[in-house]
This record gives structure tokens, sequence and C-alpha cells, in this order.
């Protein structure tokens, strides 16, 4: 029963795969984008486990923009994505600009929140 589902999952993974080769250029640059902004956030966590939280405003403004960085990241994804039919009229460029002026406010209120 083991090896049935290990041979599932080398199938799945390479479905995945193959399907995930034909997603645009644009769409796999925003993926790593949310990748490397989840991991930064990961990162710190792991740090202050380590070391400690000692200014803790600090740890949650550093989290709570990672984490929302990637949020809006996804976001101008799913705006983006030309498959998404929900976002057909809005023109990528549009979404751009949202993206921008959301994370504008986002870390203005990060600033805030540091003191």
């Amino acid at each position: 029963m083991g090896t049935s589902t290990a041979k599932e999952a080398h199938a799945l993974i390479a479905s995945l795969r193959s399907a995930y080769s034909a997603t645009p250029t644009k769409l796999k640059i925003i993926d790593l984008y949310v990748v490397y902004a989840i991991l930064t956030a990961v990162v710190q966590v792991v740090y202050m486990a380590i070391v400690g939280s000692f200014p803790f405003n600090a740890f949650l403004s550093g989290v709570l923009s990672c984490t929302g960085t990637a949020v809006l990241a996804v976001c101008l994804r799913m705006q983006v994505n030309k498959e998404n039919r929900e976002f057909k009229d809005l023109p990528p460029e549009r979404a751009f600009a949202d993206f921008v002026l959301c994370n504008l406010v986002l870390h203005l209120v990060i600033m805030n929140f540091l003191g």
C-alpha cells in the first residue's frame, strides 16, 4: 500500500509541475515574491524564538509587514492572471497601482505601529 501512495504522490507532483510550466512568467515572478515574503516572516519568527522578543513591536511589525505584503501579492496575482474571469476587465496597470497603493498604506500603518 505504501508504494501505490508513493507512485500517486510522484504522479501528482509530475502533473503539478507540468501544469505550472504553462504558467506565464509574470505570475511565476509574483509567486517567487510571495515565497520570499513568507520565508522572511518565517526567518523572523525563528529568530524571535531563538534570541527573544524584547522589542515585541518590532517583531510584530516585521512579521505583519511580510505577511501583509504576501497577501497583497496574492491579490495582485489573482488580478493579473488572464485565466481569472472575475477580473477580466481590470487592466494589469490598474492592478499594479492598487498593489503599490495598498503596500504604501500597509507600510505606513506598520511604521506607525513601530512608534
